[in-house]
């Protein structure tokens, strides 16, 4: 038997969640994700922190849109999805300057060590300060979407790679999709590609060309420590992006910031990766790491110029870009969710962020 909808979002981390979420009571919505459960591989894996000085002005802007966005939505929650945390970026004069944008500004070295003093201040003669960064309960807020779905009519099935896609072509050029996923056999008019690593894998069953959507591996891990950081101390990142870190309870989460190029995987933390981290963590810092509780390894997805794909194909009909969000996928969920949203129910909006992140823009 056919299952009908009208937007069938196939992927179900953060990306698919926030936009079938946005569309859920406004048109029929279906979200079809291939592991056994939601946020299985990304959106699991998130250093959970949202910066809006972090990135291109696009995306810049499109995370003070979120952080809006869910602070309007915090208030019917029983718990809160953000909390303050500001975010510290260390290294050299011409490091930190060259990194440093939109709402963080420079500081004094004194300011830096009272706001970190487990900094070695030998190692990073500057830094800067974005006050406007926060924490995000990356848990709560994928929950909240997933309800929502629920709650208006959408459904999510989970356990359904798609397997096979073709196109019904239609009267006055409109026509439906015909996608095999799992179990179910599901009839869309559109359908939206928030595949994360698997993207441009996913476009080729529906006839679309690539867009150089190239996953990277991205590993962290939780480690205990002699010399805990305060409940408020800010997240810490060297502007060479060699390391972050930020408190995670009485133990700590750092990660090597690396952007290794990598196939579509489940991706595991390699031989020696999180030692070498710990060693040079060490080095940096008085932190005195002891031991590593747990370790794990993500894929962010990134085009060649470094910006989100999302919009219409310019040749295959019915098929929605919603990839290459690389590392900054929570904190431009909501905001690209609303763009999109505004994208598949009303037309193409009148946005710069649009013609931004349009598959048809030149370099991809």
């Amino acid at each position: 038997m056919l299952v009908d909808c009208d937007i069938l979002v196939v992927g179900g981390g953060i990306a698919g969640l926030s936009l079938a979420s946005a569309l859920a009571g406004r048109t029929g919505v279906l979200v079809a994700e291939a592991e056994p459960t939601l946020g299985f591989h990304t959106s699991s894996r998130s250093a959970r922190q949202l910066i809006p000085s972090y990135g291109p002005a696009v995306v810049q802007d499109l995370t003070v849109r979120t952080l809006a966005l869910i602070r309007a939505l915090e208030v019917h929650l029983p718990d809160p999805v953000l909390k303050a945390r500001s975010f510290l970026l260390v290294g050299s004069e011409e490091t930190v300057r060259d990194r440093a944008s939109g709402h963080m500004h420079p500081i004094p070295p004194a300011q830096m060590m009272a706001l970190a003093p487990e900094l070695k201040p030998e190692c990073f003669p500057a830094a800067g300060l974005d006050t406007t960064s926060v924490g995000c309960d990356t848990d709560v807020l994928m929950e909240y979407h997933r309800r929502r779905i629920l709650d208006r009519g959408g459904r999510i099935l989970t356990g359904s790679p798609v397997r096979s896609a073709r196109f019904e072509p239609g009267a006055d050029d409109a026509g439906r999709w015909i996608t095999e996923a799992g179990e179910e056999i599901i009839a869309s008019r559109v359908v939206v590609n928030a595949a994360g690593a698997w993207a441009d894998q996913l476009a080729a069953l529906y006839s679309a060309r690539p867009r150089g959507l190239q996953p990277y591996r991205r590993t962290a891990a939780v480690v205990d420590v002699e010399h805990p950081l305060s409940e408020n101390a800010p997240m810490v990142a060297d502007a060479d992006e060699t390391f972050y870190y930020r408190a995670e309870g009485r133990q700590v989460l750092i990660s090597p910031s690396e952007s290794v190029p990598s196939e579509p995987m489940d991706a595991r933390p390699r031989s020696g990766d999180v030692e070498a981290l710990v060693e040079l963590v060490n080095s940096v810092t008085t932190l005195g790491i002891t031991g590593v509780v747990r370790s794990w390894t993500g894929l962010r997805t990134q085009t060649a110029d470094g910006l989100p794909v999302v919009g219409y194909d310019d040749v295959v009909p019915g098929f929605f870009w919603l990839a290459g969000q690389g590392g900054y996928g929570f904190q431009t969920s909501s905001g690209i969710a609303e763009l999109a949203a505004a994208m598949l129910l009303d037309g193409t909006p009148d946005s710069s962020a649009a013609e931004a992140l349009s598959p048809a823009r030149t370099g991809l």
